[in-house]
């Protein structure tokens, strides 16, 4: 894994826009108007080949694929081409279609949900009813291909490149348990069955980054929420199998990241990082991408006066944020990134964003916010090493 051993490096957390086209039909996918796939895997090819290239022209330095084959991402017409075992059943009264549906903070914050929906919530409800196993071996070969293909059709070289899949935890969200006697055995099921896509995406040459909103999120998916005592268990088993998942790769083939969801709504029930900041160091990952810049969770820098970064890790705080419009300024980018290095120090930060920009700013937005992190890391670089970008 590349380290910022001259400058700041620049990352972000995935997900980006394609063509309108494309984002349409994806979320009539994920909201069951259409299952037709196939037809749109011309586009995703064609699309992926401009995203690549646009992240370099960005300036950043560490690309991704953009999650641009993820269609459908989230529910069954994914995930029931890549795992065994799920299957939908209607809504009993009551009941949310998935976790993140059902939250403390969507109880307080009724009217503003109502008034937000975008489309319809889902009738159905995603189980799991069978035995879990991988069975996508072909969609994440084609994945791959995607994106090698579009690297090399672009012309880039980056720094380095990564593709992002779920962690157990997080999968364990959208898929309720109706088949393994408790949910821990269901949990580690999940995380037996989705190692195989962790291992294919590093032994392709990608970084992998493990996608994990689960470890501070689902505290509030859990109504009346458990004590911080309790949670905290709760995670730790998380964490373990998610470990579990990840034998075997190299630590410094993979980075995790952690986020309180991408929605734009209050965030008034998100669990502080501090009470998971050492449960997300114990992932065996080379590093941690976390949420630092929007306005419910800037102030955590905070923690790592006290918290260690271990020996040889890296720390990707996102310096520039998916949950407003406003496109930061380079010079508080750059103040942003420079906190970090005193703390942590500058070789180990890489600049990053809160979560992914796809579908959660205007792509216009999204791309100048990009440009924005590239510029800040510049100023950043300049102040860090001085002048002489090789400086020590």
């Amino acid at each position: 894994m590349e380290r910022s051993t001259d400058h700041i490096l620049t990352t972000h957390a995935g997900r980006l826009d394609g063509p309108p086209k494309l984002m349409e039909s994806s979320m009539a996918l994920m909201s069951g108007r259409s299952n037709d796939i196939e037809s749109l895997l011309p586009i995703v090819r064609s699309a992926m080949i401009d995203v690549v290239r646009r992240q370099t022209e960005a300036g950043i330095d560490i690309i991704s694929d953009g999650e641009l084959g993820k269609t459908g991402f989230g529910g069954i017409t994914y995930y029931g081409r890549r795992l065994s075992g799920l299957s939908t059943r209607k809504l009993n009264p009551g009941e949310a279609p998935f976790m993140a549906l059902g939250t403390g903070e969507r109880l307080e914050f009724a009217d503003f949900y109502r008034d937000l929906q975008f489309m319809p919530a889902p009738s159905e409800r995603a189980i799991c009813s069978g035995p879990i196993s991988y069975v996508g071996r072909e969609e994440v070969k084609r994945d791959l291909e995607f994106f090698k293909s579009a690297l090399a059709q672009a012309g880039v070289r980056p720094a380095e490149t990564f593709m992002c899949v779920l962690a157990p935890g997080w999968l364990e969200h959208f898929f309720y348990n109706e088949y393994y006697k408790d949910d821990e055995d269901y949990l580690f099921a999940l995380a037996d069955a989705i190692k195989h896509e962790y291992r294919a995406v590093v032994d392709a040459g990608f970084i992998l980054q493990v996608d994990d909103p689960a470890l501070p999120d689902t505290y509030d998916m859990i109504v009346p929420n458990p004590t911080i005592e309790e949670y905290r268990k709760f995670a730790a088993v998380r964490v373990e199998a998610l470990n579990q998942a990840l034998e075997g790769i190299p630590e410094d083939r993979v980075r995790y990241h952690i986020c309180w969801g991408s929605w734009h709504g209050p965030h008034t029930h998100d669990l502080p990082l501090a009470h998971v900041i050492d449960l997300m160091l114990r992932v065996n990952a080379g590093a941690y991408s976390v949420e630092a810049a929007n306005a419910r969770h800037e102030h955590e820098w905070k923690l790592w006066k006290e918290v260690k970064l271990p020996e040889g890790k890296i720390l990707i705080p996102g310096v520039v944020s998916h949950a407003t419009n406003v496109v930061e300024h380079p010079e508080l980018v750059a103040d942003r990134i420079i906190r970090y290095a005193g703390l942590v120090g500058r070789q180990n930060v890489i600049a990053g964003t809160d979560c992914g920009m796809g579908a959660r700013v205007h792509p216009q937005i999204a791309w100048a916010k990009l440009k924005a992190l590239s510029e800040g890391a510049a100023l950043a670089s300049k102040e860090l090493w001085g002048r002489s970008t090789g400086a020590a």
